[in-house]
């Protein structure tokens, strides 16, 4: 596959290629797509996917989807619902899922919300150090507009909880008040996101 020359900017689609050399398998259409460099930014390899789709425009789709589903996958079950732990079946595996699903999609509007609002700076950090040395321009968003949703509301609550201990620590440090004001208002405005 190395001699097929994909390299950025370049994609291409074969059809009915033969897989593996033992017999009894059907041939597939092959894709190789490498994204271009973009704002100085270049993807450290390209995609070579074996598919049954009969377009290079609608393997690339599909494909690019995938990614957001993984996503989802991490936030249903590590991620955030931990729905393996729960070791369900049957009906209530069902129930479980139908309430997940309501939940996730509420975490999501609010996690979108509070990022269009630019709010995501306050419930937690954007990029993460490691991501960040590794790229040229520190563009990796850390969290999932899933986690913003879902830790934000727990921000709003812990903040609740230690009002009171939250407002002494704000006299101690006169000069970090507009700080700390901006980051009332910001609870303020993720509350109303709900």
């Amino acid at each position: 596959m190395q001699s097929l020359g994909l390299n950025p900017g370049i994609s291409f689609f074969l059809e009915g290629i033969q897989f593996t050399k033992q017999k009894g398998f059907a041939k597939f259409n092959l894709v190789g797509y490498y994204k271009r460099k973009y704002r100085g930014q270049l993807e450290p390899a390209g995609w070579f996917l074996l598919t049954n789709l009969d377009s290079l425009k609608d393997a690339i789709k599909v494909f690019k989807l995938r990614s957001g589903i993984e996503a989802m996958f991490k936030d249903c079950k590590t991620g955030g619902y931990n729905l393996e732990s729960t070791y369900a079946d049957g009906k209530r595996l069902i129930a479980l899922i139908l309430l997940i699903a309501i939940g996730y999609t509420c975490a999501i509007l609010v996690g979108r919300n509070s990022r269009n609002m630019g709010l995501q700076k306050y419930i937690g950090r954007l990029q993460e150090l490691k991501r960040c040395l590794r790229r040229a321009t520190p563009t990796h968003r850390r969290h999932s507009a899933f986690w913003v949703g879902l830790y934000g509301c727990l921000w709003v609550g812990a903040m609740e909880f230690w009002a009171d201990l939250a407002h002494e620590f704000m006299r101690l440090k006169p000069g970090k008040l507009a700080y700390f004001h901006k980051g009332l208002r910001a609870m303020t405005l993720i509350q109303s996101a709900f």
